[in-house]
């Protein structure tokens, strides 16, 4: 007898990223009701399920889909207008360009090209700060991709919704009460050098009284810390500490300017980091020390950052760019590809607090997962998945792309969003 599901991935090399780093050469996976319910030999699952859908994987790839865990997604409206800039010029260019030009329509196209963009790249989700959020959220959710967001906290002259400090707190306060029961709401305080310490705690205090998820941008180059240690007697990351907010519930963004004592400090706390290898290079920040967090036992992810300091959402492009950058001081172990695929996965998970979820092809987990084509000249042979994915695969090489069991990219179209009319309208409006 045989059990019904609502979709069958099946004849591809199913990389599982569970703990026994299993890959199934052979292998399959069954989704019902959004969640994978079995993982197996391919035609001992064919055997098993009758499929309302299916998925033929043969000559493929099947991953679990990629986390981007530091994005500013609608920024895609800004691409290519802050580039080989510092940091700082970075930011004296983009905050009022946001505040000109941001409204509740215009992020609304912009994560739309967004969404397209990652699910061509086979990201499934991802973690994204920034500035009208309800717009992101509901455009996310109208083409079914997987994003965490929430309440943005930073105190400039002009914020492009309008709202002062104060009414932002009572805000977000009615945001979080009215999040539905089950979801992990996320609350964003954008760094040490936009808020000062007793927003900061109360941000952080706001956030925990309804068990949010705490993002923000810390230790991003040093010009940066000096200027928190200037302002405030320490660096970013100590403040932190002093003012007891580090915890497992924070995910801290770059983290490339750290000292011993403040990756031991994270390390203690059980707080995570979202390495942004790519956007950190182009802005000149510095290599984020992640061998040393990794040694510590800190857990990271992978992020892309936004599309104006990276230009891309390619988070395949993080992977390589992580498992490469890190081997310039002469250790080509420091950041292995099994590692680096690890972080935009499985890691990326746990930073957000859903290793439960997401981040692996296991039963129970949501059925988040990605399928690339390996019939490519530059992925043949076939030997080790982990190294292919690291420092050969293309974003280009994802040929279908599934959230919460439903293909939002089959064949290499998009199933959800008509992509003509997304392109033209956010060309339009830059």
């Amino acid at each position: 007898m045989t059990e019904s599901v609502d979709l069958l991935v099946h004849g591809g090399t199913v990389l599982t990223v569970d703990d026994a780093s299993t890959v199934l050469d052979d292998g399959a996976v069954a989704v019902r009701d959004g969640a994978i319910v079995a993982v197996g030999p391919s035609d001992e699952l064919r055997a098993r399920h009758t499929a309302t859908d299916t998925i033929d994987a043969s000559g493929a790839l099947v991953l679990p889909g990629l986390i981007n865990t530091h994005t500013h997604l609608a920024m895609t409206l800004l691409r290519g207008t802050a580039d080989d800039v510092t940091l700082q010029e970075f930011l004296a260019r983009v905050v009022p360009a946001e505040a000109r030009l941001l409204n509740p329509g215009a992020v609304a196209s912009a994560v739309r090209v967004a969404v397209a963009e990652s699910l061509r790249a086979g990201v499934t989700s991802a973690l994204d700060m920034y500035w009208f959020h309800e717009a992101a959220e509901e455009t996310a959710r109208a083409a079914g991709w997987r994003l965490h967001t929430g309440p943005l906290f930073m105190d400039v002259p002009e914020p492009p919704d309008g709202r002062p400090y104060q009414e932002r707190l009572e805000w977000a306060r009615r945001y979080l009460a009215g999040r539905p029961a089950g979801t992990r709401p996320v609350l964003f305080a954008h760094s040490t050098y936009t808020l000062s310490p007793e927003q900061l705690v109360e941000c952080f205090a706001l956030a925990r009284e309804f068990g949010a998820l705490i993002h923000l941008h810390a230790a991003e180059n040093a010009a940066e810390v000096a200027g928190v240690e200037v302002a405030h007697g320490k660096r970013p990351v100590e403040l932190l500490e002093s003012l007891g907010l580090l915890g497992p519930d924070v995910v801290l963004a770059h983290a490339v300017d750290l000292t011993g004592g403040e990756i031991a400090a994270i390390a203690r706390a059980g707080a995570s980091v979202a390495h942004c290898p790519v956007s950190n290079l182009k802005l000149g920040c510095g290599i984020a020390p992640v061998p040393r967090l990794l040694s510590a036992g800190v857990t990271v992810g992978l992020g892309t950052d936004g599309a104006v300091s990276s230009n891309t959402l390619d988070v395949l492009g993080a992977v390589r760019q992580a498992a490469l950058v890190h081997k310039a001081d002469g250790d080509p172990t420091a950041v292995g590809a099994e590692q680096a695929v690890r972080m935009a996965t499985i890691e990326g998970a746990r930073a957000l607090g859903l290793g439960d979820e997401l981040g692996s092809l296991e039963v129970g987990k949501r059925a988040d997962l990605a399928v690339l084509d390996l019939n490519r000249p530059h992925l043949t042979p076939r030997h080790d998945p982990y190294a292919m994915l690291a420092y050969a695969a293309q974003a280009s090489d994802v040929r279908d792309t599934v959230v919460d069991g439903r293909v939002l990219m089959r064949d290499r179209t998009l199933t959800t969003l008509d992509e003509g009319a997304v392109l033209a309208d956010l060309e339009a409006l830059a």
